[in-house]
């Protein structure tokens, strides 16, 4: 039987909240990632940007580097997610975060507005020993504000890129 609605927002919600928590490590954000095929993690845009974005890592290890390379580079705050919708016939959530980013060696900060799209597989269950069956990310896909990035890398992002977040609810 195919998970449900609540059991794949469920783990994304786990993810999500992992994730803008701060002293979330690397190894407990790939606790989320299937181990039966190579999991993977994009961030949209184009690869000259910044070494995070527009090149899928493949693999545990390619995904663990990913989540280190953001940890390395930005900071971040408030952050939070809303607007989760789930497709259970293709086991995919899409959901819209927010949070403050700075970019560390030039401290320069701007608020962000970004999707997630989240591609489950089922592992674990019958045959496996005694490990019940779990949903787990196969592919994490991000699409944001890849210029505030690439501005904020090279110390150029101007006062208006600090404005307020608007559009994201508390839900």
């Amino acid at each position: 039987m195919a998970p449900s609605r609540e059991t794949l927002l469920s783990a994304a919600l786990c993810l999500c909240t992992d994730f803008a928590c701060q002293s979330t490590t690397t190894a407990i954000l790939l606790t989320h990632f299937t181990t039966s095929v190579p999991p993977t993690a994009i961030e949209h845009g184009h690869p000259s940007l910044a070494p995070f974005i527009g090149r899928a890592f493949n693999g545990r290890d390619e995904v663990a580097k990913y989540f280190d390379i953001l940890a390395r580079l930005l900071t971040f705050e408030n952050m939070r997610f809303s607007e989760y919708v789930v497709d259970v016939d293709t086991l995919k959530v899409t959901c819209k975060g927010c949070a403050r980013f700075t970019w560390k060696e030039t401290n320069q900060s701007w608020d962000e507005i970004f999707t997630y799209t989240l591609d489950f597989m089922e592992e674990g269950g019958p045959g496996d020993g005694e490990r019940r069956r779990e949903v787990k990310v196969r592919s994490y896909q991000v699409w944001a504000d890849t210029g505030a990035a690439y501005l904020a890398s090279r110390g150029e992002l101007e006062e208006g890129g600090r404005g307020e977040l608007q559009g994201v609810s508390d839900e």
